[in-house]
């Protein structure tokens, strides 16, 4: 990796939080482009803690802990704060300091939204500037944050460990292709991508996924089939054309109604959809129409418009290198499964399926988000830019993973987001890797059982397991 730089521009005194961990507040400035150490320069955001306890005796010199910074998933969202997270407790306990930084424009590292991105220029600008908001750019970053704070330590202590949960995982592969020389491990959850498979193959294994889940569904909630179809007409009947308008200025189709289908992928993630359904069948019964409140939580869910990298960078994180583009994979390839006539123009409608259940989406981007969501209808033409744009950077060193020599610990889940026969695949191209998977779990596992998957990583690092 070519050299990169970060400057401490700030750190707070140290304060305590219930729960005894110490937090600092922390900004950091960076170059936009880490190849030109003159481009604009960004801020970055983090939050550190370590586990306090009086000592009885104050000791001479306060003993630097060695890091662990957390890849939060995504992408496009920041990250807790130390004593929010559910992995703190465990690591804390460990000896470690921990690390919070809010990847850049996700947070208060230089937040990307509609607005923010207005200030950059046109729709050409700005998908320019979002180039480098993926995984090989951010893990500069972190590289160079790392450098910054370790730059007067001991050489025993200058490299980190890190945890990166779901896209976090995805940036831990690349952060081990490109710059292994600054990890001393690497802990990775729900985020064994496929290093060489695209959007079109990873979309193809993810609707097969979805699918299962759908079943899963209607199988706990079979009188659903026909209140999802009669709901989907009814929005069909009140919105007209355009869609119901919602609370924040979108519009509630059929297609974004099929969206909350994204919640499968979690704990819960069934019964909170069919919560959605109970409460706009209650509406629709009483009112002939949808609650304020009804529209809110749907406008909400997803949080497309709060978390826009999220809807525009998504299919990019899954262009690997040079010469592959998303150009709308998930729409183009649910047009060609049966199971999603909602996605064709030529559909007419849930009366034409008959006894068929409606089948919800899940962790897919369509460019109709583009034209639902208030914050997002402002980025259409960005969005298109990047959609069509093929020249990404390398995202993974094959070779270099091949032959890895950082202990790395992984897990596996029954995911609906990160398909795990490709997960397995990704695991026997990197050297020496231990992975604990489960067909129990799924993707939210380290916040929904965390004590169900923390130990089982951390006996993996003990080699403690027979």
């Amino acid at each position: 990796m070519a050299p990169v730089t970060a400057r401490l521009v700030s750190e707070s005194k140290p304060y305590l939080v219930p729960g005894k961990v110490l937090v600092k507040e922390l900004w950091f400035e960076v170059p936009l482009d880490h190849s030109d150490p003159n481009s604009k320069p960004i801020r970055l955001f983090g939050r550190s803690g370590v586990k306090y306890a009086r000592p009885i005796v104050e000791p001479a010199e306060v003993e630097q802990r060695p890091y662990i910074v957390f890849l939060q998933g995504g992408p496009g969202f920041g990250t807790a704060s130390p004593q929010d997270s559910p992995i703190s407790s465990y690591f804390l306990e460990r000896g470690y300091e921990m690390l919070f930084l809010d990847q850049r424009g996700t947070g208060l590292s230089s937040t990307i939204s509609a607005n923010t991105l207005e200030l950059v220029g046109g729709p050409q600008e700005q998908a320019d500037y979002l180039k480098f908001f993926r995984a090989d750019t951010l893990v500069k970053d972190f590289e160079a944050v790392r450098l910054c704070l370790t730059k007067d330590y001991p050489p025993e202590k200058k490299k980190w460990s890190t945890f990166g949960q779901s896209f976090g995982g995805m940036m831990s592969l690349t952060y081990l292709s490109f710059a292994p020389e600054g990890l001393r491990e690497s802990f990775i959850t729900g985020g064994l991508a496929a290093l060489d498979k695209g959007p079109t193959d990873v979309y193809t294994a993810t609707y097969k996924r979805c699918i299962e889940r759908n079943n899963a569904y209607y199988k706990k909630f079979p009188e659903d089939v026909a209140t999802v179809k009669w709901i989907a007409e009814k929005i069909q009947e009140l919105g007209g054309e355009k869609g119901i308008p919602l609370p924040t200025g979108g519009f509630l189709t059929v297609q974004r109604f099929m969206t909350v289908g994204l919640k499968f992928g979690a704990h819960g993630g069934i019964d909170r959809v069919h919560n959605y359904i109970v409460r706009m069948k209650g509406d629709l019964d009483q009112f002939g129409m949808f609650t304020r409140y009804t529209l809110n939580e749907l406008d909400q869910d997803g949080d497309w418009d709060i978390a826009p990298i999220y809807t525009l960078l998504h299919e990019p994180c899954w262009c690997f290198g040079p010469g592959v583009a998303g150009k709308w994979a998930a729409e183009r390839i649910g047009q060609s499964l049966e199971e999603y006539p909602w996605l064709r123009k030529d559909w007419a409608g849930p009366a034409s399926l008959g006894d068929k259940p409606l089948y919800f989406s899940g962790e897919m981007i369509y460019p109709f988000l583009f034209d639902t969501c208030s914050e997002l209808m402002k980025l259409k033409k960005t969005a298109q830019i990047l959609a069509e744009y093929d020249g990404w950077a390398p995202l993974y060193d094959i070779a270099q993973l091949a032959k890895n020599e950082v202990p790395v610990y992984a897990a596996c889940y029954n995911d609906m987001y990160v398909d795990p026969d490709m997960a397995r695949v990704t695991a026997s191209r990197v050297k020496g890797i231990k992975v604990f998977e489960t067909n129990v779990l799924y993707h939210n596992g380290i916040r929904a059982r965390p004590e169900e998957v923390i130990p089982q990583l951390l006996k993996l690092r003990d080699d403690t397991i027979d």
